[in-house]
């Protein structure tokens, strides 16, 4: 009987000590650029020693960002979602030239309104993160945007 309070209490410990590690906060806004065109704009805050890799990434190397919106029937997307200059390095993970974002990086989405009622537009960014050590699995995030 001991033997199994001693087991479970251990456990128990392991499974309150465990943390899950998410770095990457993720927060949308729209700016409006005329009447009928609008960006959508997803910024993400990393934490400190991570980083966040590029929508474009050599083969072999993590999983790109990536960015999925749903369509509605109320917009049009102009063109492919855009980011920030961010930093090219020799990726000590991955072993090769990659580029990356440290603290926060932004991604911005052009679109054409079909009409001028007020809606939302869901997307989802799929994303990798690393440290210095270690990669994070791919992870995927919902994202609203408001259009008023």
């Amino acid at each position: 009987m001991k033997k199994l309070i001693l087991l479970l209490t251990l456990f128990s410990l392991t499974i309150g000590n465990s943390q899950i590690l998410n770095p990457v906060k993720w927060d949308t806004s729209v700016e409006k650029i005329s009447d009928t065109e609008y960006k959508l704009i997803s910024k993400a805050s990393i934490e400190s020693g991570w980083h966040l890799y590029s929508q474009k990434v050599p083969e072999g190397g993590p999983i790109a960002t990536s960015f999925t919106y749903k369509s509605n029937g109320n917009y049009l997307k102009k063109g492919n979602t855009k980011e920030e200059k961010g930093h090219t390095v020799n990726d000590p993970i991955f072993e090769m030239e990659i580029k990356y974002f440290e603290r926060e990086a932004s991604f911005t989405q052009v679109i054409k309104l079909k009409n001028k009622e007020a809606f939302k537009i869901e997307a989802t960014v799929e994303f990798m993160v690393c440290d210095d050590s270690r990669c994070l699995p791919p992870t995927e995030v919902d994202l609203i945007f408001e259009i008023k």
